[in-house]
């Protein structure tokens, strides 16, 4: 990875992003863009009442106003706050989709990037999907050449591939030049950012990385329309994001990034979250509740459980130990294996409700969590799929099983429309919307083909909540 001679990688992504035209998208990779953004809004009005949206408005607040909507909230903020403000409502619950490949929550950072700058340019609906759609492209692409990486060297993937997929978003939405839309790549490389380190008692800051990436991404844009210099060969340069971002010694796949582009789209790689909780957690929930079903198993039955989960996810979810057996906030408890199964277990679901602060000192929760383990899987599929095995060993010396090769949502494993519209009515009724609202909210999704304003949706889904006292 050198900055040889050769055409940099950001301008080969930038001349597909410049020729990108809305005609040139599939029908289906639309159509599940519009399901990806149901999700996301619905997910932004359930974080609206919670403390966290509280407290990051007031924070918003306080550095000035404007005329940008917010997602379920009565505010107005300049358009890159406002931007942030709602990657912060759709990634608050971690409860947004996630490409798999990639582990990179792309809806977080795609949505409030194209919402913001095409309801500031009056922009249409097809603005609108074409910015989102190319931002999970980039980001998501980012994300797999990666591998993982990302993680392994401490860096959240979401702040730092959605900064690039936001970049190139903004800067197409805002009719720039191939060789402009390189330079906002170039930018965001010094804008990117996000540790891992909110793992370790489970800190809120974590869910600011998504809008904080579609910030970084406008405010990338708007330097390179200045044609503000920046780096070329961002991504492969001797100090570019895959020197400085991975561990040392890996290698990058760099053809991830262009192979395939405008042919294999990455959309159908993200998968939609069923559970509120970190991705890497699923497949044992699932495998809990078929265990139950299966078995009839009751707290009781339960002596141990083993979870067989990849390595590269147990710093994340199962370290350190102690802090996940007690977690002390709903945020820790989402990235805690042995909470959220010991959960699952013991109220046959895991929803919002399983991380009320009544539900994190359930001492049957406790005392189950204290009793599960996790040992590595040989036969994983991460991070193509988050696999995930379940092994219960009875108080009767009986040992139970089951695996969850590929997870739910995954693209041999995709959930359908209606399962979409059943989260997203569920979220918002808890901040007190209406059937009838819901409804023209979805609508109005599946016709941003039609849509003429963008600032007209952004009005719909603005100001119905309240923010919690």
């Amino acid at each position: 990875m050198t900055e040889a001679a050769e055409r940099p990688l950001s301008l080969a992504v930038a001349d597909f992003a410049a020729a990108l035209r809305f005609e040139d998208l599939p029908r289906a990779i639309i159509d599940q863009a519009k399901m990806l953004i149901v999700d996301a809004v619905g997910i932004a009005y359930a974080s609206t009442t919670f403390p966290f949206a509280t407290s990051a408005a007031a924070a918003l607040q306080s550095l000035g106003g404007g005329d940008q909507p917010v997602i379920g909230l009565p505010l107005r903020l300049g358009l890159r706050d406002a931007a942030l403000m709602n990657g912060l409502l759709i990634h608050g619950l971690d409860y947004d989709d996630t490409h798999l490949a990639g582990v990179v929550h792309v809806s977080a950072t795609a949505l409030p990037t194209a919402l913001g700058v095409a309801c500031a340019r009056h922009l249409s609906g097809r603005d609108l999907l074409l910015g989102y759609i190319l931002a999970v492209e980039v980001a998501g692409r980012i994300g797999a050449a990666a591998a993982g990486g990302f993680h392994r060297a401490g860096f959240h993937p979401t702040g730092v591939a959605g900064a690039f997929g936001s970049a190139v978003a903004a800067a197409r939405l805002d009719n720039l030049s191939a060789e402009q839309i390189a330079t906002a790549q170039g930018f965001a490389g010094s804008l990117a950012s996000g540790t891992m380190e909110f793992t370790a008692r489970g800190a809120w800051t974590k869910r600011a990385h998504a809008g904080w990436a579609a910030a970084c991404g406008i405010t990338a844009a708007a330097f390179a329309r200045e044609n503000f210099v920046s780096p070329a060969h961002v991504y492969e340069g001797r100090y570019g994001l895959f020197r400085t971002h991975l561990p040392e010694g890996e290698s990058p796949d760099l053809d991830a990034l262009t192979r395939g582009l405008g042919e294999r789209w990455q959309i159908p790689e993200v998968a939609v979250k069923l559970y509120p909780s970190c991705h890497f957690t699923h497949a044992f929930v699932d495998g809990a509740l078929e265990l139950q079903r299966r078995e009839s198993l009751t707290v009781d039955d339960i002596a141990s459980v083993t979870c067989l989960i990849h390595r590269d996810a147990v710093p994340v979810v199962c370290e350190p130990r102690a802090s996940k057996l007690v977690p002390q906030s709903d945020y820790e408890a989402k990235f805690s294996l042995p909470f959220v199964v010991a959960s699952t277990f013991v109220h046959g679901r895991f929803s919002l409700n399983e991380l009320s602060d009544e539900a994190l000192v359930d001492p049957q929760v406790l005392s189950l969590a204290s009793r599960i383990t996790d040992a590595d899987d040989p036969q994983s599929g991460y991070p193509h799929a988050y696999s995930g095995e379940v092994v219960v060993r009875t108080t009767s010396g009986r040992e139970l099983r089951h695996r969850e090769q590929i997870n739910r949502g995954a693209v041999e494993r995709p959930i359908g429309v209606a399962d979409v519209v059943d989260k997203f009515m569920a979220n918002v009724e808890l901040a007190g919307m209406g059937q009838h609202q819901a409804q023209r909210i979805v609508d109005a999704v599946l016709a941003f083909d039609q849509l003429a304003d963008a600032a007209d949706f952004a009005s719909l889904v603005a100001g119905a909540a309240r923010l919690p006292a």
